[in-house]
Parts: C-alpha cells; sequence; structure tokens
C-alpha cells in the first residue's frame, strides 16, 4: 500500500520514510512516530490504517542519524540492542525530523501525529515544541513525565496501560495533575506496555481496540478542513 521515500531535516540530514495514501481525497495528514524498533512492519502497518481511515500518513525513520533503515522484531534480543538507541536519546534531532515529515505534508490539509513508546513522548513534545498540528496522540510515551510541564499548543490525547512495567502509575497521575486541563488521559486496567501492537506478547485488543476507537474519533473531531 505505501511507498518509501526520503524527508531532509533543517540541519540538511536526510531521512528515510514510508508513505501510506489513501483511496480518495485525504481528509489531511498523519505523522506516525516509531517505537525504538524502527519503521518495521507494525509501524507501516499503522500507517496504512490510517490510510484506510482516509488520512495521508507518514512515518519518518527517526534512527537514520545513527543507523540507515534500522528495524526490528520484538526478540529479547532484539529489545535490547533497540533500547541502545534511546540510552541518551537526541530530543531535538528527532523533533528536527519529525518537523521534516510535518512540512512534507502540510499542503494535504490539518495534520495530526500519533506516536508509540518513544513515539508517544515525541507526539508529546511536538505538540507542545513544533508549529501546524491540529491535534496529537500518545500511546505509553514513558518520558512524558519529564516534559508534563509544556504546555501543548493543540489538543493532546494520552494512552497508557495499567500494567505497564515500564512507566508507573504515579508518572500516570504527576502528568494527569499537570496536564488534564488540556490533555485526555486515558489508562486501560488490563493493558501493558506496547499493547496496541499485535505482534508483540503485550498486545491486548480489547485495550487497543477502545484506544483506537477513541484515536480516530479525536483526530476527526480536530482535524476539520
Amino acid at each position: 500500500m505505501g511507498k518509501h521515500f526520503t524527508l531532509t531535516a533543517s540541519d540538511s540530514h536526510q531521512l528515510g520514510a514510508y508513505r501510506a495514501d489513501p483511496a480518495g481525497t485525504p481528509k489531511g495528514g498523519i505523522i506516525v512516530i516509531q517505537e525504538i524498533f524502527g519503521v518495521n512492519q507494525h509501524i507501516r502497518k499503522v500507517c496504512d490504517d490510517f490510510a484506510k481511515e482516509g488520512y495521508v500518513a507518514v512515518a519518518p525513520a527517526l534512527f537514520d542519524r545513527t543507523q540507515k533503515d534500522y528495524q526490528s522484531g520484538y526478540t529479547p534480543a532484539e529489545i535490547e540492542k533497540s533500547r541502545t538507541f534511546v540510552a541518551k536519546p537526541d530530543w531535538d534531532a528527532m523533533l528536527r525530523d519529525t518537523d521534516a515529515a510535518l512540512k512534507d505534508l502540510k499542503s494535504v490539509g490539518p495534520l495530526g501525529i500519533v506516536g508509540f513508546c518513544m513515539g508517544g513522548t515525541i507526539a508529546f513534545l511536538a505538540a507542545t515544541r513544533l508549529s501546524g498540528l491540529s491535534a496529537a496522540v500518545g500511546y505509553y510515551g514513558g518520558r512524558i513525565v519529564a516534559f508534563a510541564d509544556e504546555k501543548p499548543k493543540c489538543p493532546v490525547q494520552l494512552h497508557f496501560g495499567e500494567k505497564d512495567a515500564s512507566i508507573p502509575m504515579t508518572d500516570v497521575e504527576i502528568i494527569k495533575q499537570k496536564r488534564s486541563q488540556d490533555c485526555e488521559i486515558y489508562v486501560y486496567n488490563e493493558a501493558g506496555h506496547g499493547f496496541h501492537c499485535d505482534e508483540r506478547g503485550s498486545f491486548h485488543k480489547g485495550s487497543a481496540d477502545v484506544a483506537w476507537k477513541r484515536t480516530t474519533e479525536f483526530f476527526a473531531k480536530h482535524m476539520k478542513k
């Protein structure tokens, strides 16, 4: 369904990206931000799913600055290797690469962003630091708590799993205290980390279905032409 192409960031860095287009006239554009596993099969499928919803979806390859076209599965060894990419995350560089996708898409209509895991934090940061977004959605963004004092420039929706071993509920409470006035925050009692990804052992279909419905309705509400 999709195609691979190249984006250029403001510092002239060139990065790969995956793009999926809808069948008809697009309702707008969605930037899809990867987990630590690169623009892999799961992230490409998320783009394809948004294309079916009527959006142009683009996933920029945020690890291209370190390793070109890095993609990974979910075995313990692959997870361990993928974690090395975010040992000292360069959030500013990843936001420059995210902004390149934003600028590339701006002609298609209103723009939204969605991110998972590492990408959930970037989706939140994009809402607070970048311009041109109509809506932002973050799934299990583990570092959002560190940036919770930053005020979003657009409506934000956040999803967390209560059984997430890497994001304590105390962090989610801090985010709620600081951001409940401008962020919709949902916690899924039965879900752990990565609950949206049907290729992972932590996939939880019930939570994923509810979160996806909320996500698509949120974008539909805030991304009107």
